[in-house]
């Protein structure tokens, strides 16, 4: 769909779907990468989802509930998104209080694991305070685990957040979420390319996570197990050339495997703090993070003549300067 929008136009893609005939030149040109029973079948698919559409309810519905849609070539758009090429949505309904494009200049996204650990949790919500309080809007996906805990902690930090939903933006999900997504309103915003009304399903969080990779200059995967979702974002995440950072955790956890794989393929960068996150995804040279502090013994001030004097002496009894000399 995206590369017919893009080839042709919105309005002339809606008018070739109505009447189920694809231009010749754009059936030609899917030839040479897909099958046309393949893009018979989507064809299909696409004139079933236009003869359920009702545009002018989804606006009143939109409308009603707070929310608006806006679409490429606006103001408001963020166009980091153009960087997605035929995969861009076509547009992005948004509910909250601050300026999408602003907010995701200089925004990370932190992912992971819906089922976090204790650690996980932690270490997305600092995270989420450490990146805010540095500038830093988080991104993430509004889901339980280390989404919430990432979208808590920047609130905390009296900072925007964005959430990127895989529904509409009037639903509620997780429902457990009302209390999050409100807060996230107030002070953030909420987004999704779904229409209002619209539930998720498997197959719509998958497409979800290609935003939030394309809308944060880097992503962070705080906790993943080797089949987590929040791998589907990485994975966007370096195919857009987007910096990647992930976090280890204890080996005996299955909750880390998917953070340790990127590791071992050397696909992420280790990260373990938010410091670390910003001088990833910042101002080479300038975004450092800060050097670790290590404690300075009375022995580390000596020369290397005099800790060999030192280790001489036994620590029980004494011994002679011929015995010092000789050791």
């Amino acid at each position: 769909m995206g590369r017919f929008v893009a080839a042709f136009g919105a309005p002339a893609a809606v008018e070739a779907i109505r009447n189920r005939a694809l231009p010749a030149e754009f059936i030609a040109q899917e030839a040479e990468q897909e099958s046309r029973p393949d893009l018979t079948s989507r064809l299909n698919a696409w004139y079933a989802r236009l003869a359920a559409a009702n545009p002018p309810a989804d606006l009143e519905a939109g409308e009603s509930s707070g929310a608006r849609l806006i679409i490429p070539g606006t103001p408001a758009w963020p166009t980091q998104l153009d960087q997605l090429g035929s995969s861009r949505p076509l547009g992005l309904w948004i509910h909250g209080s601050a300026d999408l494009r602003f907010a995701c200049l200089k925004s990370v996204a932190v992912v992971g694991a819906r089922a976090a650990t204790p650690y996980g949790s932690h270490i997305a919500a600092e995270f989420g305070v450490g990146l805010s309080e540095a500038g830093w809007t988080v991104v993430s996906g509004g889901a339980y685990g280390v989404d919430g805990a990432a979208h808590r902690g920047a609130l905390a930090a009296g900072s925007p957040t964005v959430a990127v939903l895989a529904c509409g933006v009037d639903v509620c999900y997780p429902r457990g979420h009302d209390t999050l997504f409100a807060a996230v309103r107030g002070q953030g915003v909420v987004i999704s390319e779904c229409p209002p009304g619209v539930h998720p399903t498997r197959a719509r969080f998958l497409i979800r996570n290609r935003l939030i990779a394309a809308l944060s200059r880097g992503t962070v995967v705080v906790e993943a197990a080797v089949r987590s979702g929040a791998l589907n974002t990485a994975a966007h995440a370096l195919s857009l050339n987007r910096h990647l950072g992930a976090v280890p955790g204890p080996v005996t956890s299955a909750m880390s495997a998917g953070c340790h794989k990127l590791l071992r393929e050397r696909k992420a960068v280790c990260v373990t703090s938010p410091e670390e996150m910003i001088e990833l995804v910042g101002v080479i040279g300038d975004d450092l993070a800060p050097q670790a502090r290590v404690s300075v013994l009375p022995r580390d001030r000596l020369n290397y003549v005099t800790k060999r004097v030192l280790d001489a002496i036994p620590a029980r009894g004494g011994a002679g300067p011929a015995s010092i000399a000789v050791a």
